[in-house]
């Protein structure tokens, strides 16, 4: 199959640091390649694949200095993918929403997979106005605040086997990782660490939209005894980050629409401690993989019981579930239903059209 992989340019493929929709359509892409379909990526310049990469602009617009308004690279995106729009079977969209307009005309071959929150009030007016597009949500809980939507399945994330292996769990801390941001809940997970007398090590970044919420309620916390913040990390230092921690919290307090730091703590073989928020109970088996809880004392006292978890079965129901071999599988199965309703759709449209012409 002949397939297009539009990735947003914020960041490279896969990212440096931070970056979860980038670093999603990466590992999709390699995984497709291997499977023997011919790929072309479209992202930035510094990107990284076995695929053909067509590439808009030269570097990640993140760490791109130069980059005042990241909206003319994307439309450099799109207009390219356009121009080469026959020599794809497919085009699945990675960027949100604005290719819309200009591949209305040919939804019979784009699939465009929502990364974000849905339950924005600016979004059901535009599924309204384009529903002949198909869509992919990354859980069930995402796709509630549209039920209605063009939706042609699920897809949940998932992650290459051989990226991250068990860990030993022997670092004697508790972890977080992320953005740090109101939704996230890290000043929750300090009171988790704090009341349970663990120390916790945050690895996360602060993005510019974040920095008052960051010196007004965050900096001062991050004083704690037994907190220690280091940052930013990469690909390369969150295995080692999540597979000595003894669990992974993850307090979030918003409908996260999937949440990737959850599986790839059960790919190291860590339990997760979540709050029962948007995807969590669909990604997270309760006794198994983690404990789903509804405060920060149901979370302390699920502390020492996802510590006694096993982390073989972790990790092995981390690859029953959530393998990039089967993320890639689920695609191409939507990619098929897509071309496949086309198709049905063509032929009722030109048999129609027929009928029409035979009683003028």
């Amino acid at each position: 199959m002949r397939i297009a992989q539009v990735s947003p340019l914020y960041e490279s493929c896969p990212p440096r640091l931070y970056g979860g929709t980038e670093r999603i359509v990466s590992y999709l892409t390699e995984e497709l390649v291997r499977q023997g379909h011919e790929v072309t990526l479209f992202a930035s310049g510094d990107s990284r694949t076995k695929a053909t990469l067509r590439a808009p602009c030269d570097r990640a617009l993140r760490l791109d200095l130069r980059c005042e308004d990241p909206l003319p690279h994307h439309l450099i995106l799109l207009n390219r993918v356009a121009r080469s729009a026959e020599a794809f079977d497919i085009i699945h969209f990675h960027a949100d929403f604005l290719h819309f307009p200009l591949f209305a005309p040919l939804r019979g071959k784009t699939l465009t997979t929502a990364h974000g929150r849905l339950d924005l009030p600016d979004l059901p007016p535009l599924f309204r106005e384009f529903p002949m597009m198909p869509l992919v949500s990354i859980s069930n809980a995402q796709r509630v605040p549209v039920p209605w939507a063009t939706w042609h399945g699920t897809v949940h994330h998932g992650l290459p086997e051989g990226l991250y292996a068990q860990g030993r769990g022997d670092g004697g801390y508790l972890a977080f990782i992320g953005r740090i941001s109101p939704e996230k809940g890290l000043d929750k997970a300090i009171k988790i660490a704090h009341k349970a007398g663990i120390r916790l090590r945050i690895a996360a970044k602060v993005d510019k939209a974040d920095l008052d919420y960051y010196n007004s309620k965050i900096k001062r916390l991050l004083k704690t005894p037994g907190v220690e913040f280091i940052g930013e990390i990469g690909e390369r230092e969150k295995g080692q980050f999540l597979g000595r921690a003894l669990a992974l919290l993850f307090p979030i307090d918003w409908p996260e629409p999937f949440g990737l730091v959850m599986i790839e703590a059960m790919a190291n073989g860590t339990p997760v401690v979540a709050f029962r928020r948007g995807s969590v109970p669909e990604i997270i088996d309760t006794g198994v993989t983690g404990f789903i809880v509804d405060s920060v004392d149901e979370a302390v006292a699920a502390v020492p019981r996802s510590v006694a978890l096993d982390r073989r079965t972790i990790r092995h129901r981390f690859e029953e579930r959530f393998s990039a071999e089967r993320m890639a599988r689920d695609y191409v199965e939507r990619y098929r239903d897509v071309l496949r309703r086309s198709s049905v759709n063509a032929v009722v449209l030109s048999t129609r059209a027929t009928d029409r012409r035979a009683a003028a």
